[in-house]
């Protein structure tokens, strides 16, 4: 045991306190630390009260694991987007000139609410502007050229197009991470050469953010990438996750609500020579079986899936959800719910975003700095960006609708993704960001580039506290942590 953990208990026995052997057990499947400072903290709470005993109740419910004896948590939700019932794809350039004239007017709309949002100027007109004067404007990043000393970025609004140049001790470092197709609001002045010099790069971002609360102490849980039909699928583990949530432990029992951000199953043709890596060689197979794993988890629990790049269905974003032919018995349940890719929905009152994450390969691939390891870096630019796919015309297929749906309208409480296979966890201004990592062991492909990936690491969140929870099904840990938390072995 901890030794700073048997101090702990040593404190509490010479101040009078019992220790409850259920406490104990409890104590041995959580971090020292945070053992170490319930047991300091029931002891100041119920020095003055009693009873001099500290059980497993009080130690759960100190950390805000439980609800207090009868509670009814709850399990109201929303579902505030879904793009399934509004994709109307328009056809070639046309298309994609309504998309992004649309992205263009949904982003100005985000930033119309600060101060220098009354000051902005169109392309046309700032190219107007007097040497002496400042000038805001915004659009769409047409094209960036980085150079040593200066770079240069291209807007493009519906007047046109306005060039501005970032040097070194300005705003170089934020042009220099831009993304093409990128909406940015930028003061500049005139330069010397022509052009405006940007003093100032600013994104729609989050603003300082308060995130909604569950008047209960309900649960989430978070997983992402089954990919139910590989041979690499863990369903053992799979199992035991299912066994968990029907059994005593008072964190399973408040559960009731699971999030599931796509690849729900590996897919047909989805790479070459697949079939040699699949159990289930049809999707309606593979779809069969997800639907009996689902059924094992305890009905007081709604399910939320989106789909992903191997779920069937349009692979181009965003995706309606998996098409009801290929799942009749997961669409036939009470308590499933199959929704589009992006979806946003509210659990007791908490907005919870869902985006499988396809978009994080662009941002590897183009920014220097964002890696696979790291997937809420790239879930942070994301957020900064208030998009889910910004980069056109790269890996990411984007369906030229007449209104982007991809925008992020309004700032989620937390945001959920997948894709990576990689657990991660952090916080940006108030927005709790989850990767749910995978149930997938390392595949031969993620072994050929080196990628190390964290399976069968379940999250779970007190949507009243956002605590969190994690359940390591592949190790036996059980972890406790503050929101914002790494999670154990987030990395390769």
């Amino acid at each position: 045991m901890d030794r700073d953990l048997i101090a702990a208990l040593d404190y509490a026995l010479n101040r009078g306190f019992q220790i409850h052997p259920d406490a104990l057990e409890s104590m041995e499947s959580m971090e020292p630390s945070v053992a170490r400072n319930a047991i300091r903290g029931l002891v100041r709470a119920k020095a003055r009260r009693g009873p001099f005993m500290i059980s497993r109740d009080d130690l759960e419910s100190f950390l805000g694991l439980v609800a207090p004896p009868g509670t009814d948590l709850g399990n109201d939700h929303d579902v505030l987007s879904d793009p399934t019932p509004h994709i109307t794809s328009a056809e070639g350039a046309a298309g994609y000139n309504a998309l992004f004239a649309s992205r263009y007017e949904k982003m100005k709309k985000l930033v119309a609410g600060r101060p220098e949002a009354k000051l902005l100027k169109t392309a046309a007109a700032a190219k107007q502007v007097k040497r002496d004067e400042e000038a805001y404007v915004c659009g769409l990043v047409s094209s960036k050229s980085v150079e040593r000393s200066a770079t240069k970025v291209v807007l493009d609004d519906p007047t046109g197009t306005v060039e501005l140049v970032a040097f070194e001790g300005g705003a170089k470092g934020e042009a220099d991470g831009l993304f093409n197709d990128q909406f940015v609001m930028a003061k500049a002045v005139p330069g010397r050469n022509g052009g405006l010099v940007a003093k100032e790069i600013m994104f729609p971002g989050v603003s300082d953010h308060r995130s909604g609360r569950s008047e209960t102490e309900a649960h989430a849980i978070f997983l992402s990438d089954l990919h139910v039909g590989s041979r690499y699928f863990m369903e053992a583990e799979f199992d035991e996750l299912a066994e968990w949530l029907r059994g005593p432990d008072p964190v399973a029992k408040a559960i009731r609500f699971m999030v599931i951000g796509g690849d729900l199953v590996d897919g047909v043709g989805i790479y070459p020579n697949q079939d040699k890596e699949l159990v289930c060689q049809t999707l309606e197979e593979q779809l069969e079986k997800a639907d009996r794993l689902l059924g094992r988890v305890p009905d007081r629990i709604k399910i939320f899936v989106i789909p992903g790049n191997h779920d069937p269905g349009r692979r181009a974003l965003p995706q309606p959800a998996i098409p009801k032919k290929h799942c009749p018995g997961l669409r036939s349940r009470e308590n499933v719910f199959m929704l589009g890719n992006p979806s946003t929905i509210s659990l007791n009152g908490v907005r919870v975003a869902m985006f499988h994450g396809q978009s994080i390969d662009d941002l590897v691939k183009t920014t220097p700095g964002l890696s696979y390891s790291k997937p809420v870096d790239a879930m942070r630019r994301l957020l900064e960006a208030r998009h889910y796919s910004p980069i056109f015309g790269s890996q990411t297929p984007i369906a030229p609708e007449s209104e982007d749906m991809l925008v992020m309208d309004e700032a989620p409480d937390i945001l959920h993704m997948g894709h990576v296979h990689i657990t991660g966890l952090g916080m940006y201004r108030g927005v709790m960001m989850i990767n749910a990592g995978t149930w997938q062991s390392r595949t031969p492909f993620q072994v050929s580039v080196g990628q190390e990936p964290t399976p069968c690491q379940a999250i779970i969140v007190n949507l009243k506290t956002f605590r969190v929870f994690y359940k390591d099904f592949a190790e036996g840990r059980d972890v406790v942590g503050s929101g914002g938390a790494a999670p154990p072995a987030a990395g390769p």
